[in-house]
C-alpha cells in the first residue's frame, strides 16, 4: 500500500470518527434531550450534529469516489474536516463573550489532573478535537510523502 492509499484511508476514518463520534456524544440525554436545554439549542445542536454526519459522507465520498482529479480531492477532504475542528476551538477561545463553557454538568466530567500541587480539569472533548488536529495534520503529510 502506497503512502497516498494509506493517507485516503486514514482521512476517511478520521471523516468517519468526526461523523460519528458528534452523533455518538451529543443525540443523548446529557444534550439533545436534555430537558434541561433551551428547546432551540437542542434544535441548533441536533442541526449541527446532522450536518458534520453529512460532511463526513461528502468527505469520505471525495476521497473514494472513482473520478480523477484524486490529488485535490484529498486535500478538499482534509480542508473539509479541519473545519469543525477550528470551530470547536474558536468556540473554545471566544467562550467568554457569548458565556459559554467546555463543561456540562449533565455530560462527562472532565479529567482531573494534579501538576505541583495545581488541579488541572482537562476537557475530553478538547483534548480529542486536539488529537485529531494533530492526527489530520500527520496524515496529510503522510499523503505529500
Amino acid at each position: 500500500m502506497t503512502h497516498a492509499a494509506l493517507a485516503r484511508w486514514l482521512l476517511a476514518l478520521l471523516c468517519a470518527a468526526q461523523g460519528a463520534g458528534t452523533a455518538a456524544i451529543d443525540l443523548n440525554r446529557t444534550h439533545a434531550t436534555n430537558p434541561r436545554w433551551p428547546a432551540h439549542a437542542r434544535f441548533h445542536l441536533v442541526w449541527q450534529v446532522v450536518s458534520y454526519a453529512f460532511l463526513s459522507l461528502f468527505e469520505i465520498a471525495l476521497i473514494f469516489a472513482p473520478c480523477p482529479l484524486q490529488q485535490p480531492r484529498f486535500y478538499l477532504a482534509a480542508a473539509l474536516a479541519v473545519i469543525p475542528m477550528m470551530s470547536c476551538l474558536a468556540a473554545f477561545f471566544l467562550r467568554k463573550i457569548y458565556g459559554g463553557s467546555i463543561f456540562n454538568r449533565d455530560g462527562i466530567a472532565p479529567m482531573k489532573i494534579v501538576v505541583r500541587g495545581s488541579e488541572l480539569h482537562i476537557d475530553l472533548n478538547l483534548t480529542a478535537e486536539a488529537v485529531a488536529l494533530l492526527s489530520l495534520i500527520g496524515i496529510v503529510a503522510l499523503f505529500r510523502n
